[in-house]
């Protein structure tokens, strides 16, 4: 499952990064590593981008980026 698909306010692990290339060592770089606890908090009207905390910040991704992360239930 993606970070795309996963379900509001239900925490979820960081399984890997599918990808590569500045887009995916971006993603990284913003703490998107494998281990990471995120938890989707929303979404724009139009469905894009997702509104997600990650760790103790906030931040949006555009579903594109969001479709690259894999995921599991905690």
């Amino acid at each position: 499952m993606s970070l795309a698909q996963a379900p509001y306010s239900h925490p979820v692990r960081v399984t890997g990064i599918r990808g590569g290339g500045p887009m995916t060592y971006r993603l990284m770089e913003m703490g998107l590593i494998e281990g990471a606890r995120v938890e989707v908090l929303g979404r724009a009207p139009l469905g894009d981008p997702l509104h997600v905390r990650l760790g103790d910040y906030e931040l949006s991704l555009r579903c594109e980026e969001a479709e690259l992360i894999d995921i599991a239930s905690l």
